[in-house]
């Protein structure tokens, strides 16, 4: 008779692997067990922001025709992937942002921050749809 007691138990992982599933790790830490669950929460995720991101242009009166909320939200959703998986931006010059807004800036970085893992550069591609879409007014 074997004991049972003396076995070390199998980890986790490994049985993760044995049933085909994949684990990644993010840059914030999460652990994603397979695409289809990363894809699930980078669509909550995106769904959350894109809330806070009209309801705080609606507050400062900018309103953004279609053809913008449609590459603003696209944009959005990209960020909450890039937030979910870790994949980095590419390098990106700042000297092409000089001429946007402090207002535009300020109300990205806001968005950003609530990300709560992405880089500053992140706020300066994202300034750009705020500077648009408030020439509308």
């Amino acid at each position: 008779m074997e004991n049972n007691s003396l076995q070390t138990p199998i980890p986790r992982r490994y049985l993760d692997f044995q049933r085909h599933q994949r684990v990644s790790e993010v840059n914030n830490g999460a652990v994603i067990h397979d695409e289809g669950e990363q894809a699930a929460q980078t669509e909550r995720l995106a769904d959350k922001m894109l809330q806070q991101v009209y309801a705080l242009l609606n507050r400062h009166g900018i309103v953004p025709n279609d053809v913008q909320e449609q590459m603003l939200t696209s944009h959005v959703r990209a960020m909450a992937h890039r937030s979910i998986s870790g994949e980095p931006l590419p390098e990106v010059d700042a000297s092409l942002f000089e001429e946007i807004s402090p207002d535009s800036m300020t109300l990205a970085r806001e968005v950003v921050a609530q990300f709560g893992n992405l880089p500053d550069e992140e706020a300066w591609l994202l300034s750009v749809h705020f500077e648009v879409a408030k020439e509308n007014l």
